[in-house]
């Protein structure tokens, strides 16, 4: 339920300079802007996993946002926006030494937003998904929720965003070798569509490998949803 496919399969093969945009933690405010992004970054997972229309998803991941807590709250998303402060893209980084209140909390959104009946279904789901989608190990973080305006793609704002991402994470990660010793190491991991062969391209050049697929897809999800799941082994 972490789902996402990180780009989409429109981008084109290579990125162009960044236009003008700076970077920073997302807000609780941004939830309208950043909503439509979030669901564009994994049309296919939400739509398998919400069941819903495309409106009811964003209308959803737009609630969810504007929450404290949780896999799609603004607190664990980065922003690339214009000189008018408007977000123009976005990413999520999933701490997996964070994340292990995120089933119940993502259970209650849905329940509040869609009601009892809906939320079960969707639960459901979103297990089966969970098997080609996994969270995040302990050992690992998680990027996630990967999207850019769709008049921005091709000049490099994903890149950018994603350096600014990475030096975010390695400010967390020192604060966290310090708490434990000087021995925290977090392996930096992505999922992707295995037919976002694009998507591929592109996280390859930012460093990313594929690790081995750990079993089969599910009977139960569709053939569209396989994925793989990658590394960041740094830019060589």
């Amino acid at each position: 339920m972490y789902a996402v496919d990180a780009a989409r399969a429109d981008w084109p093969d290579s990125e162009q300079e960044p236009v003008a945009l700076r970077f920073r933690a997302a807000r609780a405010g941004d939830a309208e802007a950043c909503a439509p992004l979030m669901f564009a970054s994994g049309v296919r997972e939400f739509g398998f996993f919400l069941g819903e229309p495309a409106d009811a998803c964003i209308e959803f991941l737009s609630f969810a946002f504007a929450s404290k807590l949780g896999r799609f709250s603004y607190r664990r998303h980065r922003v690339a926006v214009t000189v008018d402060d408007q977000p123009v893209a976005v990413l999520a980084l999933h701490d997996g030494r964070q994340t292990w209140f995120d089933d119940p909390h993502v259970a209650l959104m849905l329940m509040l937003f869609f009601g009892l009946r809906r939320t079960v279904r969707m639960l459901l789901r979103g297990l089966v998904l969970e098997s080609e989608l996994p969270a995040p190990k302990s050992s690992q973080t998680l990027i996630a929720h990967c999207a850019t305006h769709e008049r921005l793609r091709g000049t490099g704002v994903f890149s950018a965003l994603f350096t600014d991402a990475m030096r975010a994470r390695a400010l967390m990660n020192s604060q966290a070798r310090a708490a434990h010793g000087g021995h925290d190491r977090q392996q930096l991991v992505l999922d992707v569509l295995v037919s976002n062969q694009r998507a591929h391209a592109l996280y390859r050049r930012l460093g990313f490998v594929e690790l081995p697929r750990r079993a089969p897809l599910s009977a139960r999800l569709p053939r569209e949803l396989e994925s793989v799941r990658m590394e960041w082994a740094g830019k060589k």
